[in-house]
């Protein structure tokens, strides 16, 4: 899957809308991914996605990719056999070489617009009639711009600091040639105003015809904004006709309204607070409480009172706003924001949230009003255990910049003074410590500039917070039986070994089912004796060498030779199982390793017993020039078919394939019962192979007392002599 947010980190799978929708739509689309920005979408092989500046805004575009969805996707699992992609990424950005040029292909003039503060506002000739208001004028650099028919014409401006409105009028509209005499008033002049990025006709913020009436944006958002102005329709009326004009002429005017310091919202008369960051003791970077300057602080909890704060009610008004300033730093996008009120008493506040401006009833990030009425519905606001005197809640991997926080205070018969409610927020890594769950993993992003968190989760549960039960104790109890008590299959080979003094075989097999039930007995969390990462190297390494131990059994050559060729597999499979020990293929090169060694005994032996028969180079001519080939081949065969058990060989072939069956079978959910499967049916089936072999008991000349048992070298010389 690959996630795309513009601010901050994706997150693929915190609601299960986002996951319906990322399943279901199995198409890409630049534009798309565009339009909705906290969703997922399947990787094709190939995909190319070039995105312009009308498409996007000037800030940090993030893109996640992410092998799997759903709440197992952060258990902990105990093997990862699940495939592995690789991806080659080629990102190119491409920027016009001034800043008065942009669009597509450059070719698109921007006007820088000049802006001046004009002290403090009367109410004469301003949008604005309240006093306490300092207003910032801004127009363009010359006394009026024209342009024809269909023409846009694009301004930019940036906006410094919290503003209650931002107000877009023209004057002096007039048409040309300035000599004719004409009507204006069918003229459509259409403004689209967008933040961080190229306004058009049909991608915009903000519109509206300037013609008729200025356009107002409350409480717009701090940084770049881009206005574009579109003439239409321009015609001039003279004695009761209509007819074309070549341009239209206006001056662009744009005035932005801020409140004093520490007042914001209508008529500046709510409370304004911008909270002091103060960072956490002995945790890890970017986690900090946001606190009032010189408020009324809880020391032990680091939360404050809100009933001192609150903005006090206005006339004949029927609830009050109180803001909440607080900077997310740069390189935190990776945190969470988490946001807590509790009260004595059934609370009357609503909150909103929003990045960059000041939120209100139509504008907000995120909003929570009561328990069936909030934000439930976006990937990154996660309500927790909120109730009548109770509001919790996390803005997961928030964004960087400002951060306006509100409390709306219904108005009621009551008086705040008779309730205590303390509130907190604070910037944590993880939310609910991962729900003591499981591991707060930190990391940086590929740049190396954000510091992102995610929580590596236990066995039992899941999610990105690890809330989610995916397994329940008692059936974690009865995993952690299966995986631990399948082991003692390893008796059976072992016994077997021991029985037959082959000493080597039986430590093989003995540690090799202890090292497995140790290693699954930590792994399921009950239990670790070592490490996990030499548990894990012990359980692969040793089970690498029951198999290939198994074939060198069968073959009947001298302990010297055993010697050396289970050194030099202990060396291979021991490089096997610390690089890739977790790997399917791991299982058919073992196979091979062992079928080499069975075959390579086997040709011991045969030249063993070759060069011990005494004969002379001429004699051994005369006797091979007699050999028939047919004859040797069919003693081969006999000696072959005489040398195992073959009933204890079908049944070892059977458990072998329920070994194979039950490894393909497994996945995160099915894991303990194939695996345990897999232990019975692979000691099973290396007990079967053992129990195969004929036993023979050769003499000191190395003869073998047993007639069926000679070599077909032996049996043609016989009866060649």
């Amino acid at each position: 899957m690959i996630c795309f947010r513009d601010g901050s980190l994706p997150l693929p799978d915190v609601s299960s809308t986002s996951l319906e929708v990322a399943l279901s739509n199995r198409s890409f689309d630049g534009i798309q991914v565009l339009q909705n920005m906290e969703q997922c979408y399947p990787v094709p092989r190939n995909m190319t996605m070039k995105l312009t500046n009308e498409q996007i805004s000037a800030r940090v575009l993030y893109f996640g990719l992410f092998n799997g969805v759903g709440p197992t996707r952060t258990q902990s699992k105990m093997i990862v056999r699940n495939r592995a992609y690789s991806f080659t990424a080629n990102i190119s950005v491409e920027g016009c070489t001034t800043s008065t040029m942009q669009g597509q292909y450059c070719n698109q003039t921007i006007e820088l617009l000049s802006c001046a503060r004009s002290g403090n506002s009367s109410g004469n000739g301003s949008v604005s009639a309240f006093f306490n208001q300092s207003m910032v004028l801004c127009r363009n650099n010359f006394e009026t711009s024209c342009h024809g028919d269909g023409e846009m014409k694009i301004y930019s401006l940036e906006i410094l600091r919290i503003t209650e409105s931002l107000t877009i009028s023209v004057q002096n509209l007039r048409l040309r040639p300035l000599d004719s005499i004409g009507n204006s008033s069918r003229i459509y002049l259409m403004c689209f105003a967008r933040y961080g990025a190229m306004p058009l006709a049909t991608l915009h913020d903000y519109s509206g015809d300037l013609n008729q009436s200025p356009l107002v944006i409350r409480f717009p958002k701090v940084g770049q904004w881009y206005i574009s102005i579109l003439a239409l329709h321009l015609a001039k009326e003279i004695g009761g006709a209509l007819s074309n004009v070549s341009k239209v002429c206006y001056s662009l005017e744009v005035q932005e309204l801020e409140c004093p310091l520490g007042k914001a919202g209508p008529n500046c008369s709510s409370e304004r607070y911008m909270l002091q960051t103060v960072l956490r003791k002995y945790s890890t970077p970017f986690e900090s409480y946001y606190l009032p300057d010189g408020g009324d602080v809880i020391s032990d909890a680091l939360n404050f009172h809100l009933e001192p704060l609150l903005s006090n009610y206005s006339v004949g008004g029927l609830d009050t706003w109180t803001y909440f300033l607080l900077d997310v730093p740069r390189g935190a996008a990776g945190g969470n924001l988490h946001v807590r009120l509790m009260s004595d008493r059934k609370m009357n506040y609503e909150i909103y949230a929003r990045n960059g401006g000041l939120p209100s009833l139509i504008n907000w990030d995120y909003y929570y009003v009561n328990k069936t009425s909030s934000s439930g519905d976006s990937v990154f606001f996660v309500l927790y255990n909120s109730s009548d005197e109770k509001v919790d809640f996390y803005i997961l991997y928030v964004k960087e910049g400002i951060w306006n926080i509100a409390l709306r205070h219904l108005n009621s018969t009551g008086d705040i003074s008779d309730g205590q409610t303390t509130m907190s927020i604070s910037l944590e890594r993880c939310p609910k410590r991962c729900s003591y769950h499981g591991a707060c993993i930190s990391a940086l992003d590929t740049s190396g500039l954000t510091l992102y968190s995610f929580c590596a989760c236990d066995r039992n549960h899941g999610g990105f917070d690890c809330s989610i039960e995916i397994v329940s104790h008692q059936g974690h109890i009865w995993q952690s039986i299966a995986l631990i008590a399948s082991n003692a299959a390893a008796v059976f080979p072992a016994f077997w070994a021991l029985r037959q003094k082959a000493f080597a075989e039986w430590v093989v097999y003995t540690v090799s089912g202890i090292s497995s039930g140790l290693y699954h007995a930590c792994d399921v969390g009950t239990w670790c004796v070592l490490s996990f990462g030499v548990l894990q190297f012990m359980d692969f390494w040793l089970s690498f060498m029951a198999v290939v131990s198994t074939f060198i059994y069968l073959t009947t050559i001298d302990e010297v030779f055993k010697r050396a060729i289970h050194t030099a597999v202990a060396i291979l499979t021991a490089l096997m199982a610390i690089t890739k020990a977790t790997s399917s293929s791991n299982i058919i090169l073992v196979m091979g390793i062992g079928a080499f060694g069975l075959l390579l005994g086997w040709l011991i032996e045969f030249s063993t017993n070759y060069r011990s028969l005494s004969c002379s180079m001429g004699l051994c001519l005369n006797r091979l020039e007699r050999w028939p080939s047919r004859e040797w081949l069919q003693n081969l065969v006999n000696t072959v078919m005489k040398r195992f058990r073959w009933g204890f060989v079908l049944a070892g072939f059977i458990a072998l394939a329920m070994a194979a069956i039950s490894w393909n079978l497994e996945s995160s959910q099915s894991y303990w019962i194939w695996h345990s499967v897999w232990h019975v049916a692979i000691y099973s089936s290396s007990f079967f192979f053992l129990c195969s072999k004929v036993i023979t008991i050769n003499s000191g000349n190395r003869t073998p007392t047993d007639a069926n048992y000679q070599l077909t070298q032996q049996d043609s010389l016989s009866q060649g002599a």
